[in-house]
């Protein structure tokens, strides 16, 4: 973690110990996928736990927009800051010789990475339609016993939506769990029967009340009712609960 100590980002502590986890679980000459780099945290991350051999993809166009609470419009200033901030960090960190960096969008940038995916890391724009495809799209690109990390599972409404549309009644991933809003899947060789989808729904579903939450504290914020959102457990040092 103290590689990330000047690494402004959203991922928490715990959150790193579980991405680190799966990374270090990919197998040899793997293939890990990051959708939504912002300025290296997650990418660091990602890098410095996966076997030498594997390749590490990191997805961001840079553009400035969807990038943090109530940031969603491009700004071509602000996303080449965020890239040499980015560059920087991942130099600093000794891991930028290890990241193959894709500056486009991820709807675009498919074709970048052949073949499947071991370990995919979803943490891009947070809007339903994007969100959605890439749950989709990279998804379907992920590997039987790879992993699908989603940051911002069930507190963005975007991308909670997005899960419930894919995820909750499929039977091609299962809920493993999750670190605050970082929730695990695991790509299964075959689909789910009908007694197992209903308790993989079932343990989704009951991530809600979590999510409610967090927009209840997200809604305190926007109004400038702190106090509020502490008593609804929000922590006052984090920015925004997620």
């Amino acid at each position: 973690m103290s590689a990330l100590d000047d690494v402004e980002g959203w991922l928490s502590a715990d959150q790193a110990e579980r991405l680190a986890a799966r990374a270090a679980a990919v197998p040899s000459g793997g293939t890990i996928v990051e959708i939504g780099s912002f300025r290296g945290r997650s990418t660091i991350v990602l890098a410095r736990a996966a076997p030498p051999d594997a390749s590490v993809v990191a997805i961001d166009p840079h553009a400035g927009g969807d990038r943090g609470p109530q940031e969603f419009a491009a700004d071509a200033e602000r996303g080449d800051a965020d890239h040499a901030a980015f560059a920087a960090n991942l130099q600093a960190a000794g891991v930028a010789d290890r990241v193959r960096h894709v500056r486009r969008e991820s709807q675009v940038a498919l074709e970048e990475v052949p073949g499947g995916i071991d370990l995919l890391y979803v943490d891009g724009a947070h809007r339903f339609t994007p969100a959605l495809q890439d749950l989709v799209r990279w998804g379907d690109r992920v590997r039987p016993g790879g992993a699908m990390l989603v940051h911002d599972a069930f507190s963005s409404v975007g991308v909670t939506l997005a899960i419930l549309v894919r995820l909750l009644a499929g039977g091609r991933f299962r809920y493993v769990g999750r670190s605050r809003s970082l929730a695990e899947y695991r790509r299964l060789p075959a689909r789910l029967g009908a007694r197992a989808r209903l308790a993989n729904a079932a343990a989704q579903l009951a991530q809600l009340p979590w999510f409610a939450r967090n927009v209840a504290i997200k809604l305190a914020l926007l109004s400038g009712r702190a106090r509020l959102a502490v008593a609804l457990g929000h922590r006052a040092e984090d920015p925004w609960p997620y």
